[in-house]
């Protein structure tokens, strides 16, 4: 779990400089990474919960 949280840390520290360099430089690469970094979490985020809730809700008799 500890890992999740430190990828998830290092995400939003990419996604903020990756903003704050386009507002400096106005460069629309840094625009597109910022975008493409926040799908892709939000992305692995959503796959993350719903396997959360896979396993809550499915009994898997052994």
């Amino acid at each position: 779990m500890w890992l999740l949280r430190l990828l998830a840390v290092i995400t939003a520290i990419l996604i903020a400089g990756s903003a704050l360099a386009w507002l400096l430089t106005r460069e629309p690469r840094y625009l597109w990474l910022a975008k493409r970094l926040f799908i892709f979490a939000l992305l692995a985020a959503l796959i993350f919960l719903a396997l959360l809730a896979l396993e809550r809700i499915a009994v898997i008799p052994l």
